[in-house]
């Protein structure tokens, strides 16, 4: 299952390229229509779109296994005081290794379902797109940070040393695990 998620990552990646190259070929079919042969005219050149959503920087992911859960989930639990309730459709679960260098981030981007995410190694903070003071929420090591994935949100390395993140996706049957987002305008930083 793991080649959908590089066929879907692919296919999001060819289709922004094929915009870029459609805009180019309109472009020249347009100046060459419009007379570039006339002396009294000067042909323009096409411009790029640029694209919305922000890219990640200094991360790498790997998919470590994604599986179908064919049937509806219904699990509750409890022992002692802690109780669980886990209910759903049929669904994906995959999980990820993330790796952020010092100063590296995910751009910004949400999820169709929701996201667990340990912090294994070092520092992350997350900024939620709809907080309009960009409040960070900062997880060391041994922490986790739970993403509803219902908003746009960004993951950053903000120290001086690696930090590594397992994360595990709940998700619709063969959904992207990642939908990119724009840039909210709601953070200082570039995203």
């Amino acid at each position: 299952m793991a080649t959908n998620i590089f066929a879907t990552t692919f296919l999001v990646s060819a289709s922004r390229s094929g915009t870029l190259a459609a805009t180019v070929v309109v472009g020249l079919a347009c100046v060459s229509a419009a007379g570039c042969d006339r002396k009294d005219e000067q042909p323009v050149a096409p411009t790029a779109i640029a694209p919305r959503a922000t890219a990640a920087v200094g991360s790498v992911s790997t998919v470590l296994g994604r599986g179908t859960f064919a049937s509806p989930v219904s699990v509750k639990r409890q022992t002692g005081h802690w109780r669980t309730d886990v209910e759903g459709d049929p669904m994906d679960v995959a999980v990820q290794s993330i790796v952020f260098q010092p100063g590296g981030q995910s751009g910004w981007h949400a999820h169709p379902g929701p996201v667990f995410i340990l912090v294994v190694q070092g520092t992350m903070t997350f900024y939620d797109s709809s907080d309009p003071h960009c409040r960070p929420i900062v997880r060391t090591a041994g922490q986790g940070f739970l993403d509803t994935g219902d908003h746009a949100h960004i993951a950053r390395n903000e120290t001086q040393v690696e930090s590594r993140n397992v994360v595990t996706y709940f998700a619709p049957v063969g959904a992207a695990l990642r939908i990119d987002a724009h840039d909210p305008g709601t953070c200082p930083f570039a995203g």
